[in-house]
């Protein structure tokens, strides 16, 4: 997998875009990496400049720890961004990303250089946090919640040593997203569309649809057949609502 230049630790590019005039910013799920937007990347560029961002912890980071705290993740991301080249900017963050992308977009927009558009996926809105535990169990607990969100390959869950180096960074990075709430005032002033699946186990489409509390911007709601990791099963739906975000931004 190419990554091209101007790629940093944080944020990973996959596809030479030297004359886009948008820019996507994707931001994993817990216990997932830049490399699950790949296949975003080949859609969109090279007319967007798309970057995936690459949580400590996993792959060629795996030898950092995770950062368990989602503020400072943001902090982090958002420091980052910063000093990216300025041009109009949609957010996508799925599950656990979707609180980080929410979290460094509030961060830029009090810089004046917050994206036009935040999509977030799979998550239930900031002001309704739930603390399953996840983060505390054991291993057996741990592949028990990956098993019941379908999203893991069951190759991946029968191999002892990608289990060894992936569930310490899966833990942690549900310790960040467990401990981690707000309050509804806390908001943004961009647009918010929200994607779900319609028999998702961990959000209803009420506690979605609450999104709408957290900006002053306009609001939508698209539901797609199919659980936590519907996105996988309907890509090209999911990307239809992405360029329309970068179209509108």
């Amino acid at each position: 997998m190419t990554i091209t230049e101007n790629t940093t630790a944080w944020l990973r590019r996959y596809h030479p875009a030297p004359r886009s005039t948008r820019r996507l910013v994707c931001f994993p799920h817990a216990g997932g990496s830049a490399s699950f937007f790949h296949p975003v990347s080949a859609r969109f560029a090279p007319e967007v400049d798309v970057v995936a961002v690459q949580y400590p912890g996993r792959q060629d980071r795996r030898h950092e720890p995770c950062v368990e705290d989602i503020g400072l993740l943001a902090d982090l991301i958002a420091e980052e961004l910063r000093e990216q080249p300025a041009k109009p900017t949609v957010f996508f963050g799925h599950s656990m990303g979707a609180a980080v992308a929410f979290e460094t977009a509030w961060r830029l927009e009090r810089a004046d250089h917050g994206p036009g558009v935040l999509l977030v996926s799979g998550s239930r809105a900031p002001s309704l946090p739930r603390d399953d535990g996840v983060g505390h169990r054991d291993d057996d607990g741990v592949l028990a919640e990956l098993r019941r969100l379908e999203g893991t390959p069951q190759a991946l869950l029968e191999d002892e040593d990608v289990l060894r180096m992936t569930l310490p960074v899966i833990r942690g990075d549900y310790r960040a997203i467990e401990s981690y709430s707000t309050t509804v005032d806390h908001g943004l002033t961009c647009p918010v569309t929200v994607l779900i699946g319609d028999r998702d186990p961990n959000v209803s489409l009420a506690e979605a649809a609450s999104w709408r509390e957290h900006t002053t911007g306009g609001f939508q709601q698209h539901i797609f057949p199919g659980g936590h990791f519907y996105l996988v099963d309907h890509a090209a739906e999911v990307g239809d609502r992405i360029g329309e975000a970068l179209a509108g931004s």
